[in-house]
């Protein structure tokens, strides 16, 4: 994964960490400061292969653009990212992406629409400052999606007041959600009801967490009972739908293959996922081995 630094406190510490070489850096319009100070930012970045990100944020516009609107409104935010890309193009540089963010969703998607006609260039989505796992992964998934959905951004971010790891998991399961992106396990699950043959939602944490190895793309359905279990399990790779007597139906590429136990099926739905993982790595190896072989 490409390196990438934010710049939060001046160019001073923007010039230094640069030559880290980092992939891509940002700078804040609201405290980079003068045309000649970005300037040593863009000569860093040029000298060390940098791209820079304009990332503008709600909460620290500059002072003449609160004083013109008043409060930050998207209007605001596009006018500080316009007259930052300006800058970098008048010190000859063209390689950034531009961000406007904002902790309200309606104002970061209308700063984003409203950027996205004014220009054309790369842009990195993102909530700032979201909130906690639950709340800040709603907001990002709302705010996100419906850009993503509309045709808008190239890169994204998801910020919460949680572990790094649950960001990139929160990133990336918005990217399967669309369609844009598959890595790992997809699961289709219901929410618990009294005709569950055994306790779904205990089941899909434990597989979630067992699973999480797993980068494979692929599909696994987590289905209580028989009402909705089997038309779900032939829509996925792997399925397991709740029966009685705590025998569970297996079914695998959609058709019903066997039982498993109660107290065996974690461990062995499992072992199928890893196994399904495996044959189809195999089945991509042999597919790009063979179209290896013909372009020889």
């Amino acid at each position: 994964m490409p390196a990438h630094q934010p710049r939060q406190h001046g160019r001073r510490q923007a010039t230094s960490i640069i030559w880290a070489k980092l992939s891509s850096r940002r700078i804040n319009p609201g405290n980079i400061g003068s045309s000649e100070r970005v300037g040593e930012v863009v000569r860093a970045a040029k000298a060390n292969g940098c791209a820079i990100r304009i990332g503008v944020n709600a909460g620290s516009l500059e002072k003449d653009l609160l004083e013109k609107y008043g409060e930050p409104c998207p209007e605001a935010l596009v006018e500080s990212a316009l007259d930052h890309i300006k800058l970098l193009q008048d010190h000859d540089f063209h390689e950034y992406k531009v961000a406007v963010k904002a902790s309200d969703v309606f104002l970061a998607v209308a700063a984003y629409a409203q950027l996205a006609d004014a220009v054309d260039c790369p842009l990195h989505l993102g909530i700032t400052e979201a909130g906690g796992l639950i709340g800040g992964t709603v907001k990002s998934a709302l705010g996100i999606g419906n850009l993503l959905w509309a045709g808008i951004g190239d890169t994204i971010r998801v910020s919460l007041s949680a572990e790094p790891e649950e960001e990139i998991r929160v990133g990336y399961e918005i990217l399967k959600s669309l369609g844009l992106r598959t890595r790992g396990v997809r699961v289709v699950s219901c929410p618990s009801c009294a005709r569950q043959g055994f306790d779904v939602i205990r089941t899909v944490q434990a597989l979630e967490e067992a699973l999480q190895h797993i980068k494979t793309p692929m599909s696994l359905s987590v289905l209580g009972c028989v009402v909705n279990g089997p038309g779900e399990a032939r829509e996925t790779d792997i399925g397991i739908t709740g029966g009685g007597n705590g025998k569970h139906m297996v079914f695998l590429s959609g058709v019903t293959d066997h039982h498993v136990e109660d107290a065996d099926m974690i461990a062995h739905i499992v072992k199928l996922v890893e196994a399904k993982a495996a044959e189809i790595e195999a089945g991509s190896a042999v597919s790009m081995d063979t179209l290896h072989g013909k372009a020889a």
